[in-house]
């Protein structure tokens, strides 16, 4: 079955209605057998974080190389989510979605046999590849089988999964290294696949956009390399310094090729980003909110993985554990639909702003009750996981829902990049705030707070430098909280004026 767009099919005049088109008849299930899939490379962001002292040692990996073999995933991955968008839409969504998946199962693979640093490395890499044809065909998938009137529960599921994977990968992988040697932690991924995979090509409809839009190569190439050169400049600040040679040169070459890119986009006859999409004012106020929110959120719970291993001295699998009841409270929330009735019944600007202020409540009590241990991050968990599950599907749904139906891989890519681009740059931006106020505290200090403790010469020097990085930490987390709650203010008052100005165009 092959699906159109009949709302934006050419031809039809302004005064027409626009019929709505049916939700698929298995669409619940359809729905379950994407999650997997998307599940699976969720998980891959941040399994391998777990595995590092036995890469080091198995691996004899230098501090170069395992931060090579975290990065070349989300590098690749970033880079590619708007090409990868792109050509679900055109080739078709279902075959770019096995296509993913034998890339990542195949990457998985020669990931879990390597025998170097630099196979490994390379491996990630194709995953990366895999990952960002799944990441994108997903949620367009998603969009194509639902009624808009379901969209928003679909959504909600889909970002509860999101947030499992997020949550779900520091324990996936602590459990498995227990028991077996680093390369398992990528094989497991081979009989998921396998299980994706059939489902996928048994219940997942076809669906593309029927225009057959010539490709726009040059627009590919230039997306994929300047968002690379973006993303690899952001993560390459805090360790070799933002006015580094390497840093200037890197980001020199992403906004030169970014500003070829959007150049290109508004002359060729068949852009691969349609520029106007910003020129709608529900679409700008979604993307401009998300990059601020997972700049807060992305950069803050980084943060808070070193907080409670390095301050209060739980191990990465105990670490994993505690952070859990942030996704636990997105899934209970979304996956019962108690989130999804909430934001029907605020709408969508008061939902982001509410889901927004949730969550950056959820970042001051974490930052402000540190001298209560763990349970004021339980709090602060709590309060993040609610304020998800209200305010990011939303922000999603009002993502997608201002793309044409048709270009829904290219809407799924654009929200994908911008989710990596403002997470990056959280963690770059974040990361040196506390780093800039643990060493104006701890003068001494080396580069990070295991060197300095090392150094400590004593059980008072220690505590001293233990409490510079608490200083550090809730320094940054505050900052994360600005900007979590100034995005969803930013976005829910455009989205807002938006409303009015269809409101006002219908009379």
């Amino acid at each position: 079955m092959t699906t159109s767009s009949p709302e934006h099919a050419p031809g039809r005049s302004a005064g027409q209605a626009v019929p709505t088109p049916p939700g698929h008849a298995r669409r619940w299930l359809i729905l379950g057998v994407i999650c997997l899939a998307q599940l699976t490379v969720l998980l891959d962001n941040t399994v391998l974080n777990v595995a590092i002292p036995s890469l080091t040692r198995e691996l004899d990996a230098s501090t170069a190389d395992i931060q090579w073999m975290i990065n070349a995933y989300s590098l690749v991955q970033s880079g590619l989510l708007l090409s990868a968008g792109n050509a679900a839409d055109r080739y078709g969504r279902k075959k770019m979605l096995i296509v993913g998946l034998v890339l990542f199962g195949a990457g998985s693979l020669v990931a879990g046999l390597a025998q170097s640093s630099g196979q490994l490395i390379a491996a990630r890499a194709g995953m990366g590849v895999g990952g960002a044809l799944l990441l994108t065909t997903t949620l367009a998938v998603v969009m194509q089988i639902f009624t808009p009137e379901e969209q928003p529960k679909a959504i909600g599921i889909w970002s509860a999964v999101n947030s499992l994977g997020f949550a779900a990968g520091p324990l996936v992988g602590g459990v498995v290294l227990n028991h077996f040697w680093w390369g398992a932690i990528f094989l497991i991924n081979l009989p998921v696949v396998a299980l994706a995979l059939a489902a996928v090509t048994a219940c997942v409809p076809e669906s593309k956009n029927r225009q057959g839009d010539r490709p726009d190569l040059v627009g590919a190439v230039l997306s994929t390399i300047g968002m690379g050169s973006l993303v690899y400049a952001i993560i390459s600040g805090p360790e070799h310094g933002w006015t580094s040679p390497r840093v200037v040169a890197t980001a020199a070459t992403a906004a030169t090729v970014l500003g070829l890119f959007a150049f290109w986009e508004s002359r060729v006859p068949h852009p691969m980003l349609d520029l106007g999409f910003f020129r709608n004012r529900r679409f700008t106020g979604a993307v401009g909110g998300l990059v601020l929110i997972t700049f807060g959120m992305g950069g803050a719970l980084f943060l808070l993985t070193q907080y409670l291993q390095f301050v209060l001295g739980y191990g990465p699998l105990e670490a994993g554990l505690r952070t859990a009841p942030m996704a636990m409270t997105v899934v209970a929330l979304n996956f019962t639909g108690v989130g999804t009735r909430w934001a029907a019944r605020m709408g969508t600007p008061l939902s982001i702003a509410v889901g927004m202020t949730l969550m950056a409540g959820g970042l001051v009590s974490i930052a402000t009750l540190t001298e209560h241990g763990y349970a004021g991050t339980l709090l602060g968990l709590v309060l993040i996981g609610t304020g998800t599950a209200i305010g990011s599907p939303v922000m999603a749904h009002a993502v997608m829902s201002s793309v044409p139906r048709e270009k829904a891989g290219v809407g799924a890519g654009i929200n994908g990049t911008l989710a990596e681009f403002g997470t990056g740059l959280g963690v770059a931006v974040l990361g040196a705030v506390l780093n800039a106020r643990f060493a104006a505290l701890v003068p001494v200090a080396a580069t990070s707070l295991p060197v300095a403790l090392a150094a400590a010469g004593s059980d008072g020097e220690r505590v001293r430098i233990t409490d510079a990085f608490s200083a550090g930490l809730e320094t940054s987390l505050l900052v994360g909280a600005v900007a979590v709650l100034l995005g969803g203010l930013i976005a829910a008052a455009l989205l807002r004026r938006a409303d009015r100005a269809e409101s006002r165009e219908k009379a």
